[in-house]
């Protein structure tokens, strides 16, 4: 007799990092005095929320920058490192103010920390005053901050759920954590299915829209916050989808930077947007995987996905330095007569071990796939329902959910409404 795959459900605490919002297309110049400032604006440059901007960095502090802009427009910011007499600072800056352009910001990187030097610095118009050593994430959440409205709603957080190989239930995992987040947490939230041919998320729950991603993706002079507002179908009260149309009527040949418009979008208007994005590899699936704010790959425990799994993993550490490394999850374990790569060698491969481990059930999941349904509208109690919901708190930061504090208190109502009869 086999045995049954025990189901992980204990999911780790995700450690909360600073939540920056990408740079939009801006030109940005640094005037360093030092190595350590330009190793770290070259760093910040690297960072994906500045792939948009175009960075360049020159040595020689406040004096190259006067020399640099005398009859020449300035950038949209400048970064100025100057270590000198606070007099002199001032005085060089009222130089350079005569030949910055209107819409020119300014970014100071001083050694003191002088409420007195700020003042007279922010009267001048100077944006921002960094005092140094800075890290290469302080220089990406100053430039960000620059175009933040400081009344405006937080970022929404990207979440990119990818398999390392096709048919591993990406798609499934991705759609169960977005409902978890929605339905559970009680938090407002958009997956988007980014499979144009072949998406299944409209199946999964149950959805036709007459319109969808694609729209959008096609359109995107006209993506605003009411036009994807038309597009996103209602799934329940926090959750909507952004729908592939799933046909084969056209090629869905998409530029890297084709689904920038839509994220940009969603951020502004949705705390969580989970992207179900296909086991392709293109310039704007690998864009859509780096530039996530969190990244899960699902993999199944064989070969080629341990190869695949932590090819992807090398790739979205290296090229995210100033992210947290990407996560991963074991799912279909315990396949009848399927040999398994061991837990323990995905985990020593990859240098982590998997934030879950969901057993091969395929009644379960057939069942749900089969009804338009998500696991915990089919099998509220199921382990593998508790699964998705811990993830999605780990996701979030939430440590409980809605529901779970109403069933807490329920015994304690039900003894008041009996007294009341």
């Amino acid at each position: 007799m086999r045995a049954t795959p025990v189901l992980d459900t204990h999911i780790p605490a995700i450690e909360p990092e600073r939540h920056i919002a990408p740079v939009p297309r801006i030109t940005i110049q640094a005037f360093c005095e030092t190595p350590e400032l330009a190793h770290a604006v070259q760093g910040g440059a690297a960072d994906r929320r500045m792939a948009r901007a175009h960075v360049k960095v020159s040595m020689g502090g406040l004096p190259a920058a006067e020399e640099a802009y005398r009859g020449s427009a300035t950038p949209n910011v400048i970064f100025i490192e100057y270590n000198g007499h606070a007099n002199a600072l001032l005085e060089g800056l009222d130089r350079l103010s005569q030949s910055c352009d209107a819409g020119t910001k300014v970014v100071v990187v001083g050694r003191v920390n002088d409420i007195i030097l700020y003042r007279e610095l922010v009267r001048r118009g100077v944006s921002d005053y960094l005092v140094a050593p800075l890290a290469p994430l302080d220089i990406v959440a100053s430039i960000s901050g620059l175009y933040g409205a400081s009344d405006a709603k937080p970022v929404g957080k990207v979440v990119g759920v990818i398999g390392a190989k096709g048919g591993v239930g990406a798609s499934t995992v991705a759609h169960n954590i977005g409902f978890a987040i929605a339905r559970d947490l009680s938090i407002d939230a958009v997956v988007a299915d980014l499979d144009l041919a072949f998406g299944t998320a409209g199946l999964d729950f149950n959805q036709d829209p007459p319109q969808g991603i694609a729209d959008a993706v096609f359109s995107p002079d006209r993506v605003d916050g009411a036009f994807i507002d038309r597009l996103l179908s209602k799934c329940t009260d926090h959750l909507s989808l952004l729908a592939a149309p799933a046909t084969l009527d056209r090629e869905y040949d998409i530029s890297p930077e084709g689904f920038e418009p839509i994220f940009d979008t969603l951020r502004a208007s949705v705390p969580y947007i989970v992207l179900d994005i296909p086991h392709i590899w293109s310039g704007w699936a690998k864009r859509a995987m780096l530039g996530a704010d969190d990244i899960l790959i699902v993999a199944s425990p064989d070969l080629a996905n341990l190869r695949n799994a932590k090819n992807m993993f090398d790739l979205a550490k290296s090229s995210r330095p100033n992210d947290r490394a990407p996560m991963y999850l074991l799912n279909q374990v315990g396949m009848p007569k399927r040999p398994e790569v061991k837990t323990a060698d995905f985990a020593k491969a990859l240098g982590a071990e998997p934030i879950a481990s969901i057993p091969f059930e395929p009644q379960l999941f057939g069942t749900a796939s089969n009804n338009g349904q998500m696991i915990a509208e089919v099998a509220a109690k199921h382990k593998t329902a508790d699964t998705f919901l811990q993830i999605a708190k780990s996701i979030t930061g939430r440590t409980e959910s809605k529901k779970q504090k109403n069933d807490l208190l329920s015994p304690l109502l039900s003894k008041i409404r009996g007294l009341r009869k």
